[in-house]
């Protein structure tokens, strides 16, 4: 049986890469739709090697008839058209913020919690996780479920990518504009991001931390368990695409660097890359492209009871989002339709 989907924000980084990855991994479509703002209407983009769509109005994009929309546009615009979708009868997957705490909401990752996707039906919407979550919590699961995590610290260093391809072109141009002596814009940051690093990843919230950081735990407790405490600090890098992670993690269980390695390569959508040497680890440039979660740098932490640190690597564009999303729909309608 093939599905009617429709791809919303398809003009965008993680929309073009959801329509790679359903070509690539063989989703059984019948007729995809692309969807996009009106100032797109009438464009065109790439579903597969051959097969070009054109861009249809959002706005005036009837539902009916739709049996899955995956959907990457602004929080708002996710505020207004889901439901609408969800009401034709559609089953939305949303890569959002919109309606990730929503406790009507699933929030899901396959490889951790698929069990969440039966609950559906509430909304007929199915919520994405933030980037920086999805490969935090896939690295995290199997670890939790052998030695019970008590507390993580993480701080990342996040591709321009995650905040859209107007930022990529800020970065490219910075880059460019530094080595002729061109005038350097800064647009899309609240610093230069060529050849920097930037501390601040979405709007501060009253505590001091970032709308990001609040993410990754508010959204790691929803996913993997309340009781987990949870400290990040959110770094914007000078990086096209990948996302990196130092994770800091101390359980309630004695654990050493040697079993941890041996329960994630074990487990799915993990690959455990920990030679200790000279490029033994992985890098977000090698990342990109990539389906995989990587784990690297594994060793046991001496300054905390039953502490382990290691680095986590993943193309944020991908199992970051567009991968994610696929997933999804994949134990939709392998399970539930």
């Amino acid at each position: 049986m093939g599905y009617k989907v429709a791809v919303v924000g398809a003009t965008g980084n993680v929309g073009r890469e959801i329509l790679n990855t359903l070509d690539e991994r063989g989703f059984p479509v019948g007729e995809v739709v692309a969807l996009a703002s009106d100032r797109s209407a009438g464009k065109q983009v790439s579903f597969g090697d051959e097969k070009i769509l054109d861009i249809q109005d959002l706005a005036k994009y009837d539902f009916k008839g739709t049996d899955l929309v995956l959907s990457s546009p602004g929080a708002s615009v996710s505020a207004e058209f889901a439901p609408r979708a969800a009401r034709a009868g559609a089953v939305v997957i949303d890569n959002t913020s919109q309606f990730r705490m929503d406790p009507d909401v699933p929030l899901v990752v396959p490889e951790v919690n698929s069990g969440s996707i039966a609950d559906y039906g509430q909304r007929n919407i199915i919520a994405n996780p933030n980037c920086s979550t999805i490969q935090m919590v896939v690295a995290l699961k199997p670890l939790h479920d052998a030695f019970n995590i008590e507390r993580v610290v993480v701080a990342t260093y996040q591709s321009v990518s995650g905040a859209g391809k107007e930022a990529m072109d800020e970065l490219f141009e910075q880059t460019r504009n530094i080595y002729v002596n061109g005038e350097v814009k800064q647009e899309q940051f609240s610093k230069q991001i060529a050849f920097n690093v930037i501390p601040h990843i979405d709007v501060f919230m009253d505590d001091g931390s970032t709308k990001e950081e609040w993410k990754m735990a508010a959204e790691t407790k929803k996913i993997l368990d309340p009781s987990i405490k949870i400290t990040a600090t959110c770094v914007r890098v000078p990086v096209f695409v990948g996302h990196g992670e130092a994770l800091n993690v101390a359980f309630s269980r004695d654990v050493s660097a040697s079993e941890a390695g041996d329960i994630l390569r074990q487990s799915p959508g993990i690959i455990v890359l920990d030679e200790r040497e000279d490029g033994g680890y992985v890098t977000p440039q090698e990342s990109a492209g990539e389906d995989a979660v990587y784990v690297s740098r594994l060793r046991e932490d001496p300054t905390v009871e039953n502490g382990l640190a290691f680095w986590v690597v993943s193309d944020n564009l991908r199992k970051g989002a567009a991968l994610n999303t696929v997933q999804i729909a994949e134990v939709l309608i392998n399970r539930y339709f």
